[in-house]
């Protein structure tokens, strides 16, 4: 009735043809006091508002019952399923999954590094180097004889590893492209050294205060762009290039391992000696080394009967170089860890290498 005579510009006419009443019925209801009509209002709020409150109870109630709630849910999806479900028209079945797989030629390829981190693949062996160009004061740091399928890896001054598949690198035509285009060096750091092989290349990393380990090219890979940490490095300690190790069955390294102090210390002992660390780490002590010294080289003999090239400067900076003998190389021998012996030479040593 109030609805009624509030949204009425002529309210009895309104109130008569609504409810069947008669002109007196609907001018007693407009003689009404206003007081009257809201006590009817109000009776409407009170019945609105215990219905809410009772609501509000139950649904208090499944809050704190688990189980209620859950019954309820059901409940309701199944009212739901009766009143508007019918048969599915897709058919749901389990498939094989969908893998994106790029499938990569194995073929033998060559990868370029130069010195400033730019990075090409060519396809075959052999490259000629005197022919490789590169950007206005770069140059080469190294190729690597590998296969399309294997990866690049490098390592950040920081002690972090990265990987690339040599897949993705450009052709041999041009510069190639930056190493960070592939990687995410951390702030602050750089790509010191790379390496591209086989998985299960094993190879010697090794710093400058003389710790080192062996591990393989499969455990310095890394799925992120940011790399992972992988060789712990003390203050002040830097990342050296690493050996490349001839394997056993077994993939530990054989023969000797030859280590050059940088005051001209050579000592030589079992490459056996020296721990495979998949995941990483400092490693174990190579040389021993004098305060403020540093490990200069290191090589392997995968013979006793190698001969060790030693290169190094003379007088007026001249290239010198002096080849030990197995006999030779006798006096040199030891434990791992120890100082070694001075080497007798004429000039200043700086590099090893199987000769």
């Amino acid at each position: 009735v109030i609805e009624t005579i509030r949204n009425s510009d002529d309210p009895r006419p309104a109130l008569m043809a609504r409810f069947d009443l008669t002109e007196l019925q609907a001018d007693d209801i407009l003689d009404m006091r206003l007081r009257q009509l809201a006590r009817l209002e109000a009776i409407r709020i009170d019945k609105e508002l215990a219905a809410q409150r009772t609501e509000a109870a139950e649904l208090q109630k499944l809050l704190a019952d688990e189980k209620a709630m859950t019954r309820r849910i059901i409940s309701e999806i199944e009212a739901d399923a009766k009143q508007f479900g019918d048969d599915r028209r897709t058919l749901i079945q389990a498939e094989q999954r969908a893998v994106a797989e790029v499938k990569v030629v194995d073929e033998a390829v060559t990868v370029i590094v130069s010195q400033k981190g730019w990075l090409r693949a060519q396809k075959g062996h052999g490259l000629v180097l005197s022919a490789l160009t590169f950007k206005p004061g770069d140059a080469l740091y190294a190729t690597f004889e590998c296969r399309s399928v294997d990866p690049l890896v490098v390592l950040g001054s920081d002690g972090r590893v990265y990987s690339i598949e040599v897949a993705d690198l450009p052709g041999g035509r041009g510069d190639g492209q930056p190493v960070t285009s592939f990687i995410e060096l951390a702030p602050g750091t750089q790509a010191l050294h790379y390496l591209a092989g086989a998985r299960t290349t094993a190879l010697l990393l090794w710093t400058a205060q003389g710790f080192g380990f062996v591990t393989h090219i499969s455990d310095a890979q890394s799925r992120q762009r940011a790399g992972k940490t992988f060789v712990t490095l003390e203050d002040g300690d830097t990342l050296q290039r690493p050996l490349v190790l001839d394997t056993d069955a077994d993939g530990g390294p054989f023969g000797r391992l030859a280590t050059l102090s940088a005051d001209g210390r050579l000592l030589l002992y079992p490459a056996a000696e020296v721990k495979t660390l998949a995941r990483g780490g400092r490693g174990i002590t190579l040389m021993a080394l004098d305060a403020k010294e540093t490990l200069q080289s290191v090589a392997q003999l995968a013979a006793e009967r190698d001969a060790l090239l030693v290169s190094g400067k003379g007088r007026g900076g001249t290239e010198r170089s002096a080849t030990l003998s197995a006999a030779q190389q006798t006096a040199y021998v030891g434990k791992r860890a120890r100082r070694g012996r001075k080497l007798e030479v004429t000039f200043k040593p700086d590099r090893l290498s199987r000769a």
